[in-house]
């Protein structure tokens, strides 16, 4: 795809987080970037921007940011002429087809909630008028681990609006002096935008026409329940390290990200490997482990990993 190899011009390295970031966008949804200070998270949501021809807009999440420094606010105005007083609403930085959220959860969970409404429903409700974003919309944000001082968690009614949670690990040895020789000279990569607005609006139409067949479906929604503790099909892991597991939108996650992944490989039918490759950005933040589980350093990226290998895929080997 050009998109990818666009953006690959800049980022040296993190192909699998360029790659779900890439399959978000094309199912029409979130991601949210975890990973330490340094891993470039913020560039490589900048040069996805680049790449498409859309507006962008950055906001940096401070403890001292505001709801309306997101949605926007009513400002106090006065006529030259008659001297009469009205009040007009300045849109904030939310409207915009592309949203970098950088460092969201410097911010504490009342600002962070103020992307809840436009993240699921595309719009925005301020100054007593319910306004809509434009199309195409993406939040890409990006997060400190939370072990980070000076960090908030997310609420769980905002992290399950993000479709992956995708993390980003330090470079290879090859990569990281790859970064080093890109970095510290006089070259600089501009990208081309190769997709518009309704170009990237197809290809989320044509992402969603990808055949997908009735055992993806309920292999999907078996990987979804087998995350829940009081569910018959949950493992004795998840039975004993899991608070609460993945909810129905996750199932929808899996799928749209499927598509998207078979989309991107080639391929207008949706495979057993496609859910499966996107199953750890799917489900990692929409499982939260227990208090046992934090003390015997049980992840949520563990409890994943054994739900895979526990639940099987479908017999056929196309879906």
């Amino acid at each position: 795809m050009r998109l990818r190899s666009e953006v690959g011009r800049r980022i040296v390295g993190q192909q699998n987080a360029l790659d779900e970031i890439l399959i978000a966008l094309m199912a029409g949804g979130h991601a949210l970037l975890v990973g330490v200070p340094g891993l470039a998270k913020t560039l490589m949501i900048r040069s996805v921007a680049e790449a498409f021809h859309l507006d962008f807009r950055r906001i940096q999440f401070t403890p001292d940011l505001v709801p309306s420094d997101i949605t926007g606010t009513e400002i106090l105005e006065e006529d030259s002429a008659s001297g009469a007083r009205s009040f007009r609403f300045v849109r904030g930085p939310v409207f915009a087809n592309i949203v970098l959220a950088d460092e969201i959860n410097r911010a504490p969970p009342r600002t962070q909630a103020a992307l809840l409404e436009a993240m699921q429903e595309h719009r925005v409700t301020a100054a007593g008028e319910t306004m809509a974003l434009p199309e195409p919309f993406f939040v890409l944000a990006t997060q400190n681990p939370i072990e980070q001082e000076g960090t908030y968690p997310l609420p769980e009614a905002q992290l399950d609006r993000f479709l992956f949670d995708i993390r980003l690990g330090y470079p290879g040895a090859a990569d990281e002096v790859e970064i080093l020789r890109a970095t510290t000279g006089n070259t600089t990569v501009a990208l081309e935008a190769v997709l518009d607005a309704r170009q990237a609006l197809d290809l989320q139409r044509l992402t969603r026409d990808v055949a997908c067949a009735e055992p993806a479906l309920r292999y999907a929604a078996s990987l979804a329940r087998a995350t829940r503790p009081d569910d018959p099909s949950a493992t004795p892991l998840v039975r004993r390290y899991v608070r609460w597991g993945a909810g129905p939108r996750a199932g929808q996650a899996l799928i749209l990200g499927a598509k998207a992944n078979a989309l991107l490989s080639g391929r207008l039918h949706v495979a057993p490997e496609d859910i499966r490759r996107v199953a750890p950005p799917v489900l990692r933040h929409r499982v939260l482990p227990n208090f046992a589980a934090e003390g015997e350093g049980i992840t949520a990226d563990r409890i994943v990993e054994d739900v895979l290998a526990s639940v099987g895929e479908p017999r056929s080997g196309i879906l």
